[in-house]
C-alpha cells in the first residue's frame, strides 16, 4: 500500500513539474485568435508591429471558420506590438495593427472590420 502511495505522490509532482514547465517556455504574447469575420479565414499571418513583412501562415493548412478560435503561442519574448493579417478564400484580406499583445490574451476578429481586445 506504501508502495503505491509513493507512485502516486511520484507521478502528480512528475506532472506539476512538466505543467511548469510549458509555462516557462511561454511567451509573453501567447493569445487566442478568435475568427467573428463571417467567413472562413484561409491564412493569419502576424507579425512584430516593428517589421515592414509578414511572417509565414500561423494556420499552415488549416482553416479557421467562422466562430472557431486558435491560440497562438510565441517563444519566449517580450515583443509589445503586433500585426495581425487575416487573408480570406477569394485573397482578400483584412489587418490589425499595433496589437498589444502583452496586455491581451484573446484577439476578437469582428465582421465591421474591428479587433476586441481582452
Amino acid at each position: 500500500m506504501q508502495k503505491i502511495k509513493s507512485l502516486k505522490v511520484f507521478f502528480l509532482a512528475a506532472l506539476f513539474v512538466m505543467a511548469l514547465s510549458s509555462v516557462a517556455f511561454a511567451g509573453a504574447q501567447d493569445f487566442t485568435l478568435v475568427n467573428n469575420t463571417g467567413y472562413p479565414i484561409y491564412k493569419v499571418n502576424v507579425s512584430a508591429a516593428s517589421t515592414n513583412s509578414w511572417e509565414e501562415d500561423i494556420l499552415g493548412s488549416d482553416i479557421l471558420p467562422n466562430g472557431s478560435s486558435v491560440h497562438v503561442t510565441f517563444g519566449v519574448g517580450n515583443q509589445q506590438y503586433w500585426d495581425i493579417q487575416a487573408i480570406f478564400e477569394d485573397g482578400s484580406s483584412i489587418a490589425w495593427y499595433n496589437i498589444d499583445l502583452l496586455s491581451t490574451y484573446q484577439v476578437t476578429l469582428n465582421n465591421d472590420g474591428t479587433a476586441s481586445l481582452q
